[in-house]
């Protein structure tokens, strides 16, 4: 069953969306493990692109820059999402886990507790 196939525009062909990770640069592959939104790797590396050229080829800048429009996503998408917006004093925090720390749960910024909490899930 043909069905829509029959076109006569051309197929685009897009690679393995794993091998277009693997070819990113390690300082976006690390952000973007950590990452709480799921980012494709061609609009991530689109987005790394930009942000280097704006912040003078620093990777530190970038990935501050990187974590300030995902934190911006977030609360955009959060009322949508939750029914609520999140409180004003968590904007643009985000936390993440330690460098090489492998776990599974969610990270709460700002915890009532004081700190960064991780919750297993």
């Amino acid at each position: 069953m043909r069905g829509n196939l029959a076109t006569s525009l051309r197929r685009r062909r897009r690679s393995c969306p794993i091998t277009q990770y693997d070819r990113l640069p390690p300082e976006l592959r690390h952000w973007l493990a950590q990452a709480a939104l799921p980012w494709s790797p061609v609009s991530a590396l689109r987005l790394w692109r930009k942000l280097l050229d704006e912040t003078g080829k620093d990777p530190e800048a970038a990935r501050a820059r990187l974590d300030m429009i995902e934190a911006r996503m977030l609360m955009r998408d959060a009322p949508g999402v939750w029914g609520v917006a999140p409180p004003a004093g968590r904007v643009g925090s985000v936390a993440r886990p330690a460098s090489g720390t492998a776990s599974r749960g969610a990270w709460v910024a700002n915890s009532p507790q004081g700190g960064n909490k991780h919750i297993d899930m």
